[in-house]
């Protein structure tokens, strides 16, 4: 592992730059900003001078006619130069971009770090990487800035490792000092990577570099540096860099409410807007944030708190957002109100595929895979192109209701009619469609057909399956490579061992469990969450502080000894001990989402839908007590897994116990 060291500062002698028929101008590489670069030429004073012409052809748009005016002007300016660029990029003009480009140079302009910058922009906003790297590589007397440029246009086009290994080149070769902008780029290039969890190290370091430079202060940098950690999932050192910034905006909060948001704490995500809320009144809200809160309240299905957010948004005005509404979508569907999801859907004045995608994944997380497929058809039929995660929405859809030709006739249609090339979660979707149906064989030649290398989520998708069929010699072979892909992760060990219990083979699930505390890995324990009265209760399967405790508990018993007069026998092949089947019982009857539906019987008005998050798989006991509650109680329930939405009603589940 290298480490970034800054050389000693060089100073740079002035060079001089000879331009055709005008004066030499000597360049500091030091500039404090390009756009107050005192670099100019002289223009030769005749009549003829057509500078401002071109200029004012520029503003109007009229690039061509610039550009024939251009090639009459024996002097160009660099100013004319900065604004016939400029027009490139507006107009999206690769070929203008190139003429003006060789112009420039014929006139001597090739040296002039200034508009190099702009060149390497405009061709970093024309998709045209190449021609950005040439350039730089071109150019001799190289300023910060001109590095800047290059770092962003790298890092745009997803190319991170070239942006770090320019970094530590810069640092050990020209003694150039980083300014906010190139720590703003390099650590973006951090998470612009394949290779995420070695940058993480290299992020380290940039950080490292801040502080000694003084840049803590920085609220660019500062904020960009917690995006930075919260996408590698380091959620803590995300927040000791946010709560040591001494200055925050609207982009650090936001930055920060994303990060528990979209790392698995929908709690602190809400807690911070809280925050944000009551401490800093002249920091608003804007529709970043709102996003970030929505995706909190969805991962919580905290239904009624979405509901004060939602009139928050129509208040400010936020409702024309695109990615708000489609937040919007998402949240209800997945707090189960999906009728309210599609009037908002149904009322969006424009689409784009992101709100599509919200439409088509939040049927398929309720199993209705034909509608799925409906309003799939409509986006194609509405002129708007699919992209690939639309696939992965429509096939995930698929799988839940069980379609799997039409799942099969989908796949083949993403490279045949719309040139969209599977990924490893477009297989993932088909290993799970045909995994989940008992088609096993198939799933399994699916991965041996794959041109591209399957993933921890293919082989956990085919593990998934084998748990559902308790298929135990294709288990073991996706999880030997899953123990491979993917070392840390103890819920693989865990879904091997719930396959070997099922089929009682006892010496195996204790070798898989000594496996599991040999590397030092935990299972994940379940955990639900209700919303009452619009507060969230958390549940874990073993919960003794709560102080309704021993009223559930009872509860419970009491529905127990109900539900085995009436034929219920307890599926207790979950636990992974060979114990007594009453222990088993047990234990079973204290999971997290019986705990929960009974707090929800028990503190929720009388006859009042009870919605219930799980972090798991519901599990087949959970399934069949719920239905039965459901019923005898007279109520609503809705339980979201990890895998969709079981709607419960008079005994019967949406899912027809396909999940």
């Amino acid at each position: 592992m290298w480490a970034f060291q800054a050389a000693p500062t060089i100073q740079q002698p002035y060079l001089p730059l000879h331009f055709n028929n005008g004066p030499i101008t000597r360049i500091s590489s030091h500039l404090h900003h390009p756009t107050t670069a005192t670099l100019r030429t002289a223009t030769a004073t005749t009549t003829n001078n057509k500078n401002p012409l071109i200029q004012s052809l520029c503003k109007k748009g009229n690039l061509k006619e610039a550009i024939q005016v251009l090639s009459h002007e024996p002097n160009p300016t660099q100013q004319t130069y900065e604004l016939l660029i400029l027009s490139c990029s507006r107009k999206n003009s690769l070929a203008d971009g190139e003429k003006v480009h060789r112009k420039l140079v014929n006139d001597g302009f090739d040296e002039d770090p200034f508009l190099a910058t702009k060149l390497i922009n405009m061709y970093s906003d024309l998709d045209s990487i190449d021609h950005a790297r040439q350039v730089f590589d071109k150019l001799y007397n190289r300023t910060i800035y001109v590095w800047n440029a290059l770092f962003r246009a790298l890092t745009l086009a997803g190319h991170g490792d070239e942006v770090l290994n320019l970094y530590r080149r810069m640092n050990y070769r020209t003694g150039l000092l980083s300014d906010r902008f190139t720590y703003t780029y390099v650590l973006k290039a951090c998470v612009a990577s394949e290779s995420l969890v070695s940058l993480l190290r290299k992020g380290e370091e940039i950080h490292a570099h801040i502080l000694r430079d003084g840049y803590e202060s920085q609220v660019h940098v500062m904020t960009t540096l917690v995006d930075m950690y919260a996408r590698f999932g380091c959620v803590s050192s995300a927040g000791y860099v946010f709560d040591e910034m001494p200055m925050k905006n609207v982009v650090s909060w936001s930055a920060m409410i994303a990060c528990y948001a979209k790392n698995g704490r929908p709690f602190e995500a809400l807690e911070l807007f809280r925050d944000m809320m009551l401490e800093t009144l002249d920091v608003l809200p804007n529709s970043v944030t709102m996003v970030s809160v929505l995706q909190a309240c969805a991962a919580l299905a905290a239904l009624e708190q979405g509901k004060l957010i939602h009139g928050y948004i129509l208040r400010k005005g936020l409702d024309s957002v695109l990615p708000v509404i489609s937040a919007l979508v998402t949240l209800y569907a997945r707090c189960g109100n999906l009728k309210l999801g599609r009037r908002v859907f149904d009322q969006m004045v424009k689409r784009d595929v992101v709100s599509w995608n919200s439409m088509i994944s939040s049927y398929g997380i309720h199993g209705f895979g034909g509608k799925a497929i409906e309003v799939f058809k409509e986006m194609l039929n509405s002129g708007v192109p699919p992209s690939p995660i639309s696939f992965v929405s429509v096939l995930g859809a698929c799988s839940h209701a069980g379609l799997v030709e039409e799942g099969k006739i989908l796949f083949q249609s993403m490279v045949r009619e719309h040139c969209i090339y599977p990924t490893v979660e477009h297989y993932a979707c088909m290993v799970d469609l045909l995994g989940r149906a008992n088609r096993l064989d198939e799933a399994a030649k699916i991965i041996e057909d794959m041109r591209i290398e399957p993933g921890a989520k293919v082989w956990g998708a085919l593990l998934g399956s084998c748990r559902i069929h308790c298929n135990v010699e294709l288990a073991k072979r996706a999880s030997r490579r899953l123990f491979e892909l993917e070392p840390r992760n103890a819920g693989n060990y865990v879904l091997l061992a719930e396959i070997y219990a099922e089929a009682r083979m006892w010496e195996e699930v204790k070798r898989v469990k000594k496996d599991l505390e040999a590397r030092g890995l935990q299972k994940v324990s379940g955990c639900s969450w209700i919303e009452v009265r619009r507060k969230i209760y958390s549940f874990t399967s073993v919960d003794e502080f709560n102080p309704q405790i021993e009223q559930l508990h009872a509860l419970l018993l009491n529905l127990l000894m109900e539900m085995k007069e009436k034929g219920y026998v307890p599926e207790t092949k979950v636990v992974l001990y060979d114990l007594a089947e009453e222990e088993k019982e047990r234990i079973v009857l204290g999971h997290s989402e019986k705990l929960a539906v009974a707090f929800g019987l028990i503190n929720s008005s009388r006859g009042g839908t009870i919605r219930i998050t799980k972090n798991l798989r519901l599990c087949e006991d959970c399934h069949s007590v719920t239905k039965f509650i459901s019923k005898y109680a007279d109520r609503e329930i809705l339980v979201r897994d990890v895998n969709r939405i079981h709607h419960f009603k008079d005994g019967v589940c949406s899912c027809e116990d396909y999940w």
